[in-house]
């Protein structure tokens, strides 16, 4: 068990799940429940998912949760590239969101691939 915290991937997370609720404030009101709603839960489960498995007991189960964040990460990737096909971002806040992420997913896949080995 490990302090979340500590960790600059659940820290990076945090700070582009603050951003993503940030940038949809301004998303349509008729998009409240639908994507407005399913961006932000994917990007709040990223870090959410870090912070579960730093409690959980066995590095396997650590691995789990870093792999089910990951798969939100990819999930939120897609929703950044919607939105902005959609025009609800303006392309430079989209191409800086996507550059995060993909930092966001090589730091989960490394971290998988260390907690995997010990």
């Amino acid at each position: 068990m490990q302090n979340y915290k500590d960790l600059k991937v659940w820290d990076k997370a945090h700070q582009l799940t603050l951003k993503i609720y940030q940038l949809t404030k301004l998303f349509p009101k008729d998009k409240i429940y639908g994507l407005t709603s399913q961006i932000r839960r994917s990007a709040a489960s990223i870090p959410a998912n870090i912070a579960e498995g730093c409690g959980k007991n066995s590095q396997l189960e650590l691995a789990h949760y870093l792999n089910t964040s990951l798969g939100s990460a990819n999930e939120t990737e897609y929703h950044l590239l919607l939105a902005k096909d959609l025009s609800y971002f303006l392309v430079a806040d989209h191409d800086i969101l996507a550059e995060q992420i993909n930092e966001i997913k090589a730091m989960l896949i490394s971290l998988i691939t260390k907690v995997r080995k010990v």
